[in-house]
């Protein structure tokens, strides 16, 4: 079976992992800018401020997306770019770079893929209490229609919020990302709310201009499963995809909360301070979202606690993503298990967890479109005779584009696929020790951009529709 023709392959980066100039033409102060200076936060102080210089490069990065034949380019606009403050004056060589993007991506062919919020929120607006303030849903909206309004003649297919779940956690609970903060689950929680009120907001707007393209939201795609046919560990796969899961799919798809998870709020004094209209909007507008886009890395191996705790002292080192920390409130713990395999920095490889999720995402939401937004492997490439010869990486992708194709066999409506990531980036806790991307850049040669073995491979599997998987 080959793909089919309306399935896109693409590849994907976000603004603050890429582009750099983060003084230039007029951008505005990020978060990001603000707490990768602050000493301890990223590994060895790397930060944004040049990252891969894709602002003055972007020509030269894609022509090298063309070369390999991408179908479209994923990428986020970064919000302090066009609005310097979060919500004051507009500024025109932010909208001119990003014009320049798009044109420059439909010039080869390539479909632009736009996501309005990929972490990076201008600091003038963390100041005043950033997703925890609801004057952010406002701010946002305007923020999204600028947006539209400028590129949507071009862009047809947009993703409000990246990873709602990330960067909540690790910015209100991890103490990881901006703001820092460390075990205030009452901020948590009422972060998400705002988010998925923003997220309607953006989604009533789009469709009030009625530029005909389509629009979601991307998630975290993380499934649970227990470590045995245990109860106590079925229960545990229960309760963490109803808090990680559950909790950031029902409100965009559904319109409403999860029960099992808003019950224990109310019972903890955690319930979002929200009101009627806001919770109202989300029931509107949960029909209107155009499909939902996924980015699988790996999936979550659960075992209830013995003695479940009411507070965990979290850290940066508990948020990279390796199994073996307990949940924030002590329920239970993901673990490591010996019959499963892992990258070099503990992340499951499964494409069978991937699968088995695709098919509780249908059953939970139905016929809902789903793109794969981000899925790859973070690693140290190796190096051979000069050539960068990253075999896993191809595995790795391999493996998964496998349990995609078997997905659309079994009617799941699956459109696109797109990679993490199109190029090597900086990793918000890694610097530039991990590597995701089909071309590599040379840090210690000028930035030099050079393709790596995946990225003729990948050209291969775009050009025969993935028919030899």
């Amino acid at each position: 079976m080959k793909f089919p023709h309306d399935f896109l392959f693409g590849a994907a980066s976000a603004a603050y992992q890429i582009e750099g100039a983060w003084n230039e033409d007029g951008k505005g102060i990020t978060n990001w800018d603000a707490f990768s200076k602050i000493p301890g936060k990223t590994f060895e102080s790397t930060n944004g401020d040049v990252a891969i210089d894709h602002y003055h490069r972007y020509p030269e990065d894609i022509k090298l997306m063309a070369d390999m034949g991408l179908e479209s380019y994923r990428f986020s606009v970064s919000w302090a770019r066009i609005i310097p403050d979060g919500d004051g004056a507009i500024n025109e060589k932010g909208i001119q770079f990003y014009n320049n993007i798009i044109d420059e991506c439909l010039k080869y062919g390539i479909v632009p893929f736009v996501t309005l919020y990929h972490w990076d929120l201008p600091q003038a607006l963390e100041d005043k209490g950033g997703w925890v303030n609801k004057d952010i849903v406002n701010a946002f909206a305007r923020y999204a229609e600028i947006c539209y309004t400028a590129f949507g003649d071009r862009v047809k297919h947009w993703i409000t919020f990246n990873e709602t779940v990330v960067f909540c956690t690790l910015g209100y609970l991890n103490g990881a990302h901006p703001p820092g903060y460390v075990n205030d689950a009452k901020k948590y929680f009422q972060a998400t709310h705002h988010v998925f009120v923003a997220h309607a907001r953006a989604i009533q707007m789009y469709k009030s201009l009625k530029q005909y393209g389509e629009i979601g939201i991307t998630h975290v795609f993380n499934p649970a499963y227990g470590v045995d046919e245990k109860e106590e560990n079925q229960q545990a796969a229960f309760h963490a995809n109803n808090y990680q899961t559950f909790w950031y799919y029902d409100p965009i798809l559904k319109g409403e909360y999860p029960t099992y998870v808003i019950d224990a709020l109310r019972e903890k004094g955690l319930t979002p301070d929200w009101n009627e209209e806001e919770l109202a909007l989300l029931r509107e507008m949960a029909g209107n979202n155009d499909f939902i886009g996924l980015n699988y890395y790996q999936p979550a191996r659960v075992t209830k606690m013995d003695e479940p705790a009411e507070s965990i002292a979290m850290d940066r080192d508990k948020s990279t993503g390796r199994p073996g920390n307990p949940s924030f409130d002590g329920y239970y713990r993901t673990v490591v298990m010996d019959d499963k395999v892992y990258t070099k920095w503990g992340w499951e490889i499964s494409a069978e967890g991937f699968l088995q999720g695709l098919r509780m995402i249908k059953g939970r939401y139905g016929d809902v479109k789903l793109y794969i937004t981000e899925n790859g492997l973070g690693d140290e490439d190796p190096i051979i005779d000069g050539e960068i010869v990253d075999v896993p990486r191809i595995k790795y992708i391999e493996e998964h584009l496998r349990a995609v194709k078997l997905a659309i066999q079994e009617g799941i409506n699956l459109k696109g696929y797109y990679a993490w990531s199109v190029i090597d980036l900086l990793s918000w806790l890694n610097g530039y020790k991990k590597q995701y991307g089909f071309i590599y850049v040379d840090h210690k040669n000028n930035l030099k951009r050079r393709k790596k073995l995946s990225f003729h491979w990948y050209k291969h599997i775009i050009a025969t529709r993935g028919e030899e998987l």
